[in-house]
Formats: structure tokens, C-alpha cells, sequence
């Protein structure tokens, strides 16, 4: 029986401002579902319930006032574990910082809280984000919600698994090399990835690189739209940061598919795919191909993505864990000195090299979509694997670059800056969730989510494509 925080969270904020619903009631939903299911997940890690129950009455009271309510208003919402809450135990999923409480939100935060949201909890990370397995020695790993035995995907793991389950109707996360995407494809959810700047960040080591990004997550295209609206601004500490209209994203667009020019790649053209993904990839795609103007199997051109994003990934690990390398080496997981230390390997020849590769990608992509509207990839190379897997080795029998390398699907187009999401499209044959990467135009943020929004509702009407619904029963269990 689908009970209330089953209901979209578009859906959720209109029966608050109708009063059909408290935010009361709400919370107290979230909070049953989260006894429910998350002590066999370990989605949901630090919470702060009597400040929320707190919120929600004081969120209760303004609706029966009759006061202007902001669009978030009366929404339990999960931070991700990268972000710094104010009062609320951050971590970072590190033993440095298992204690850590900031002392005040950063920006993001502030901005979700002050239109309306109730800050629920936290939701689990890998550690310092790093490799895209939700598993950190602060919290243990997150599990997957249709098999707790293999990885949800990561970095915003716990609030993937948070969504699809159904203890949150909204989380936020970020996104370096897939951390939105990723867990999004695995957990049957939307990761939206925005264009640098859209939403600014003032805790970013290297302000001048658009590599990472922070970003919302939802159980449709429209529920990430809603939180999006909150999350974006204009902050000066952000050099990519620029004036927007955060209204702008408070619902999808219109979007006549049948106008659209739409390329599909398996691989980009240079990422490790497995066989099994790309048959899937294959026959989802075959089945809704036909509702747009034109559909064609093309890849941009990608020649040295990996080095590229190797380098420039690399320049983030030395300037923000320099300090913490040099003095506490022993108490960092193998994933941030493994980056750290590849990161000292290159030169600055490499450096200026990957960069002028970026830049040769980037002006690719341009003339790629000149030829066409959007581009459609799987989201994730393999199916999720066990939980004590720190990553991927190999891939069709191929030995990968390093532990990132089965990331390149959706750090290939971190590189480009273009704005991407995960779609749910269904099952993979092993039983877990299936993902399309949906990649617009270059800062081509609000026609790709009128066009990701039509598409979801093409995919709803087919079982093979629908989102998937975990079974929370055998969960319980």
C-alpha cells in the first residue's frame, strides 16, 4: 500500500499549502520509514529529529496563519555528508572529523533551510567523497536498497538510497567525476548534474575549476527541479557563479520530443562499458527511439578524456588534502592517497597538457551539438557490485587505468561542463536499477530538463523502462 512519503515531493509541498497535510505529519512519516528501513541501509547517518520536529510545527503554524509560504515549505530534506550543517555532526565520512559539528550552514545548506525545508539528517558518503562506493570507517557502507549486499554507487550514495526508499522526499548531493549520477543509476532516482556555477560553492580549494559541482536529487525530474530552485544563486566567492533567476527551475518546461534531433553512444567513444550494460543500453534505447525527429548512434570525439580528467582530478586531491597527507597519511582511505599520490607524479608539462585537451573536448562538443539536441549514454559501465568491492578492476576482461577508470562515462562529461542527469530506465539483467545519462547543450540547463521531463513520462508508460520501486517489505525484513 503506498503510504504518504511515497507521494512526489511536488505533490507533498502542494498538500501542505492546500492543508490537506501537515508538516507535522509528514516528518513523522519520514521519520517511521527511516526506522523502517535505514538500520538495513545506513542511508540516513547523523539526525537531528527534535530540531525537525521542532521546524515542522513552527512550519505547521505558519500554513494555518495563512503567512507566504517559500517553495520548500514543510519538505524533510537529507544533506549529503560533504556539505557543512550547522549544529548537525558533518564528517566528511572521515576518522579526522568523526566528532566535527560546524558551527554555522554553508551556503547551500543556508539557502535549502531558508526556503522552507526541515533538515531531517545527514546521508552517507564515501571518505572525502572519493571513489564511487557509498562506504567510509565513520559510518560503514550504504547498501544497495534492491540488494544491501552490493554498492548503491557514490558519492552521494546515502541520498540516492534515501530517495529510493522513500525516507526523504528530497537530498542534495555533488558531483565530480558521476557522484550524482552514479548513485542516481544504481538507486533508480534522479542525480541532476547543473552547469558550473549554477549553484555556487565558496568551499571549493581551486575556485578556477569547474570539475566539481553541487547539485539536487529527486525521485522525478520535476522533484529535482523543486529543490534545484533553492539550491541556485548568485554567490561573488564563486568566480562561476552568475545571475540568475532560481524560479526559473521551479518546474519543467514543455518539450515537443518529436521536434528533437537526438544522438545515442554506448561508450562516448573511449569508456570501458560492459557487454551486458550495452546490450541493455540497446534494447531500451529500440524501444523509445521512435518519438523523436531523429534518433542515430553517434560519439563525440573523446581522444585523451582519461588523461585530462586524470590530471585536473588530481590537482583537486593536492589542494585540498596536502595538509592532511603530510601530517595524518595513516588515518586517509587507500582511495584519497592513491589520488594524492598520482596527483605528485605529474608534471606541470602534464598539467598544461590536460587542460588543452579539456579545451579540445569542450569546442568538440560544440560543433557535436550543432548536429544535434541531445545526447543519451548509459549512466553507469557495469552493474553494482559487492559492498566490500572497493571498485572496479577490470571491465569485459580488460585490466582499467586505475580505480576511477570505470567512472569515465560521466567524467567524460564533467570535462565538457555540459549539463547532465541519471533517468531511470528500468532493470539491468542482474535486478538493479538502469540508468540513462542525459547530456544538453552547453549551459542548456533548462531545456534539458523540459526535454529529460517529457522523455520520463514516455518511460513511465512502459514497465521495461518505468523508474523501478524497491521491495521495502523484504527490506523491512
Amino acid at each position: 500500500m503506498t503510504e504518504l512519503v511515497d507521494t512526489s515531493a511536488v505533490e507533498l509541498r502542494r498538500l501542505i499549502g492546500t492543508r490537506q497535510i501537515s508538516p507535522v505529519e509528514l516528518l513523522q512519516a519520514c521519520l517511521r520509514r527511516i526506522d523502517k528501513v535505514n538500520p538495513r541501509l545506513n542511508a540516513v547517518t547523523a539526525m537531528c529529529v527534535e530540531r525537525a520536529q521542532d521546524e515542522a510545527k513552527a512550519a505547521e503554524a505558519k500554513v494555518m496563519r495563512g503567512d507566504p509560504l517559500p517553495p520548500l515549505h514543510g519538505l524533510p530534506v537529507g544533506i549529503k555528508d560533504l556539505s557543512e550543517t550547522g549544529g548537525l555532526r558533518t564528517t566528511w565520512g572521515s576518522p579526522l572529523f568523526a566528532d566535527h559539528v560546524p558551527a554555522k550552514d554553508e551556503r547551500m545548506v543556508a539557502g535549502v533551510r531558508a526556503a522552507g525545508a526541515i533538515v531531517v539528517g545527514k546521508t552517507n558518503v564515501p571518505e572525502w567523497g572519493a571513489g564511487a562506493n557509498t562506504n567510509n570507517p565513520v559510518y560503514g557502507p550504504t547498501g544497495n536498497a534492491w540488494d544491501p549486499a552490493r554498492i548503491c554507487g557514490g558519492s552521494s550514495g546515502g541520498s540516492g538510497v534515501a530517495l529510493a526508499t522513500s525516507m526523504l522526499p528530497i537530498c542534495t548531493g555533488s558531483d565530480t567525476g558521476g557522484s550524482l549520477r552514479i548513485p542516481a543509476a544504481f538507486s533508480g532516482v534522479v542525480g541532476y548534474r547543473p552547469s558550473p556555477g549554477l549553484v555556487p560553492s565558496e568551499r571549493r580549494a581551486l575556485g578556477w575549476t569547474a570539475l566539481s559541482v553541487v547539485g539536487p536529487m529527486g525521485r522525478s525530474v520535476a522533484d529535482a527541479c523543486l529543490l534545484m530552485q533553492a539550491m541556485a544563486s548568485d554567490d561573488s566567492r564563486d568566480p562561476f557563479a552568475t545571475a540568475i533567476d532560481p524560479a526559473a527551475f521551479a518546474m519543467p518546461g514543455r518539450c515537443d520530443l518529436s521536434s528533437l534531433r537526438v544522438a545515442f553512444s554506448e561508450d562516448l567513444g573511449f569508456a570501458p562499458v560492459d557487454n551486458a550494460i550495452r546490450a541493455t543500453f540497446r534494447e531500451r534505447v529500440g524501444l523509445f527511439q521512435n518519438v523523436f525527429k531523429r534518433a542515430e548512434w553517434r560519439s563525440p570525439d573523446m581522444e585523451g578524456a582519461d588523461f585530462a580528467f586524470e590530471t585536473m582530478r588530481a590537482q583537486n586531491f593536492l589542494a585540498s588534502h596536502k595538509e592532511r597527507y603530510e601530517k595524518h597519511r595513516d588515518k586517509l582511505g587507500p582511495n584519497i592517497v592513491a589520488n594524492y599520490e598520482q596527483g605528485l607524479k605529474f608534471t606541470a608539462l602534464d598539467i598544461a597538457e590536460g587542460h588543452k585537451v579539456q579545451t579540445r573536448i569542450f569546442r568538440g562538443f560544440q560543433d557535436f551539438f550543432r548536429e544535434f539536441d541531445f545526447l543519451i549514454t548509459p549512466t553507469v559501465p557495469v552493474a553494482p557490485f559487492p559492498v566490500d568491492q572497493l571498485y572496479v578492476t577490470h571491465i569485459n576482461g580488460e585490466k582499467l587505468r586505475h580505480y576511477f577508470h570505470w567512472l569515465a562515462l560521466t567524467y567524460g562529461i564533467t570535462l565538457t561542463g555540459h549539463p547532465s542527469l541519471n533517468l531511470p530506465c528500468g532493470l539491468e539483467p542482474t535486478g538493479t536499477p538502469f540508468g540513462l545519462q542525459v547530456i544538453g547543450r552547453h549551459r542548456g540547463d533548462i531545456p534539458m530538463l523540459a526535454f529529460a521531463h517529457a522523455l520520463e513520462q514516455v518511460l513511465a508508460r512502459d514497465p521495461r523502462t518505468a523508474r523501478p520501486i524497491p521491495d521495502l517489505a523484504r527490506l523491512a525484513k
